[in-house]
């Protein structure tokens, strides 16, 4: 593999420098928070955006920085860039980071599944990070990411073989215009007798569903993403050839169904684990509550359990309601939530690039 460091080292600072593509975004603005709470290990922290947003100042680090235009000149320099921008974006001007130097983090769906870019969970496959042929590491998608630390981690004492899964995801997911469609939906239905009755949300609502093709205030909704063959949708094949690639089981049986439902931010899902052998709640429990990145909440009898609306805001995976199978002994049931814009998106990328960054150093 050929050394991808760039020839002149790190930044004058005896740090690298690091660039944040998409700085303005809704992911943008949570890395710039992250990079901000996180150990202080870059010298420059540049900030990239569209032309329209060049001249902004935004904080990162207690500084106030200004936004640099999205151009070539804007990467000279810099040893990392984390890219959290659309995937036509990202298909354009991630290999030209790439070409000037840079090790780029791409947060977009463009090179997931390129068999030259490592898509790259640091608790589960850290180590996949090195071998970078393009200069690109992926990450994952945010429902992947909101289940596969907990994944991996039991899959490296059980061995998975099959998994079947749920997720309840949260409108962020769909980006602001998401979040902005369910806050004016629920002010159109609170307050009111609505539910109660067949179309009457719609018809309050009327065509204001934004990215979603239902009502989502007071309704769940089965379909996130893009149509695909046989009726299933980006998000759910997104789920299994991401989870395939990070956890190197590439003929791993895997059924999804995603939902979109009534909530700002952070996913859940409800999964199905099926592992080599016979598996114990004791012994999954040991594995869950000691490692990285996950927090075990799981005393259904006392009312604890992960939702949303206290995970929201932070760093894990947390897991709950885990049971073994009734008809399997080899299979396991778990409710997971995630932050799908902290783990979920920007956390992971800031992981990976610090892993580039020890490696740089």
């Amino acid at each position: 593999m050929a050394d991808l460091r760039r020839a002149d080292g790190p930044g004058r600072s005896g740090r690298p420098t690091l660039a944040v593509v998409g700085a303005t975004g809704a992911v943008g603005t949570v890395m710039l928070r992250i990079l901000s709470q996180r150990a202080d290990i870059w010298g420059e922290i540049r900030l990239i955006a569209s032309p329209r947003s060049a001249g902004r100042k935004l904080a990162v680090r207690g500084e106030e920085t200004e936004v640099v235009a999205l151009t070539e000149e804007a990467f000279d320099g810099v040893d990392v860039a984390m890219f959290d921008v659309p995937d036509e974006v990202a298909e354009r001007w991630a290999p030209l980071a790439a070409a000037k130097g840079a090790v780029v983090v791409d947060n977009s769906g463009t090179f997931r599944m390129d068999p030259e870019v490592p898509l790259v969970v640091p608790e589960v496959n850290p180590h996949a990070v090195r071998m970078r042929p393009r200069g690109i590491i992926a990450n994952p998608s945010c429902t992947t990411l909101s289940m596969i630390v907990a994944l991996g981690a039991l899959h490296a004492e059980f061995g998975l073989r099959e998994l079947v899964v749920s997720s309840y995801q949260a409108v962020s997911g769909a980006g602001r215009a998401g979040v902005a469609t369910l806050r004016q939906q629920l002010s159109l239905v609170a307050g009111t007798e609505l539910g109660t009755s067949p179309g009457d949300v719609r018809r309050a609502v009327g065509d204001s569903t934004g990215p979603f093709p239902e009502p989502v205030a007071l309704n769940v909704v089965p379909w996130a993403g893009s149509p695909r063959e046989d009726g299933w949708s980006s998000e759910e094949l997104k789920v299994r050839d991401e989870s395939r690639k990070i956890l190197g089981l590439p003929d791993l049986p895997v059924a999804v169904t995603c939902v979109r439902v009534p909530v700002i931010t952070t996913h859940s899902l409800t999964v199905h684990a099926r592992f080599e052998g016979e598996v114990t709640v004791d012994k999954a429990r040991e594995i869950l509550a000691t490692a990285p990145g996950v927090v075990l909440f799981d005393n259904p009898a006392a009312g604890e359990f992960p939702t949303p609306a206290d995970v929201v805001g932070t760093d894990p995976t947390w897991v709950g309601r885990v049971r073994r199978a009734l008809d399997d002994p080899t299979a396991l049931e778990l409710f997971v939530c995630g932050d799908n814009l902290r783990k979920g998106s920007a956390l992971n990328t800031a992981q990976i690039a610090e892993l580039v960054a020890a490696e740089l150093s």
